[in-house]
């Protein structure tokens, strides 16, 4: 019988994940975005993501790695482990080229008919299946991060899968459109942008299966420490960064405060 916190974590995760097809669908679909929304949403979802890793997610973690060994070592094991989820990222991003690299920042109004390439062309061929493979390493520890977060407590895992749908969605953008000024295909484009999004999923799986049968007080801990890690990088390398990019700064810094204090008043409901 599959536990009920199973298939709501799983759910959140698949929601996060194919935002991405939102994305896609803004750069094929709509001549022009609002810099505004997207400067605010962004910023919104960074503010969600720094306050509920320091405030929530940290403590978490920290009361798990106590349990498992001592008050001093649970407080260094936290450190290291929070540093350890910055240093994961970071070297994704590091080992991933910036052109295939879906954290770089792409626009829709950049967006231009690209000249048709031939269909034998092999170069074009061995970008389409880097970029899989970049879109799948990049997006791998942030569902990991929404499951594992969803799982232990499926109202946490509301507002991060929500934070991640946000930042997902210029993400689809990001995907699609270098793919398709390479191919002159919409199709092709959306595909590969879809891939990035099942990705997750297939992640927090994946992460799962490979998880659980060591899952105690001390993995759980560690985990969730490197989740908050994983998700204050993100939102300081990329979301903060593509708000600004938008020419928005102002905007993005107002969606920070309100992302947490929409965190704030929604953890304080639950207590």
């Amino acid at each position: 019988m599959i536990d009920s916190n199973f298939l709501i974590a799983f759910g959140l995760t698949l929601f996060a994940g194919l935002s991405t097809g939102i994305g896609s669908a803004l750069a094929f679909f709509t001549k022009r975005t609002s810099p505004k929304f997207l400067a605010t949403s962004l910023g919104f979802s960074a503010g969600v993501m720094i306050y509920v890793s320091f405030v929530e997610i940290i403590d978490k973690a920290r009361d798990s790695l106590i349990e498992g060994t001592n008050y001093v070592m649970g407080h260094w094991l936290t450190v290291i482990a929070f540093f350890s989820g910055i240093a994961l990222i970071g070297l994704i991003d590091k080992i991933v080229p910036s052109y295939e690299n879906p954290h770089e920042v792409k626009k829709i109004r950049d967006m231009e008919e690209p000249q048709k390439q031939s269909a034998e062309d092999n170069n074009l061929m061995r970008m389409g299946l880097f970029s899989a493979l970049a879109i799948a390493i990049h997006n791998f520890p942030e569902g990991l991060a929404t499951f594992t977060a969803a799982i232990n407590e499926p109202s946490l895992g509301i507002a991060i899968a929500v934070a991640i749908a946000i930042h997902n969605i210029p993400e689809g953008i990001a995907v699609s459109v270098p793919i398709y000024f390479a191919t002159g295909d919409r199709k092709k484009a959306f595909f590969y942008s879809f891939l990035s999004g099942v990705s997750e999923p297939l992640g927090a799986l994946i992460g799962y299966l490979i998880l659980r049968p060591f899952m105690g007080p001390i993995v759980f801990g560690y985990v969730f420490a490197s989740v908050a890690g994983i998700m204050v990088y993100i939102s300081l390398d990329e979301l903060l960064p593509t708000a600004r990019e938008y020419g928005e700064h102002h905007l993005s810094i107002t969606g920070l405060i309100a992302g947490m204090a929409v965190m704030a008043v929604s953890l304080l409901m639950f207590i």
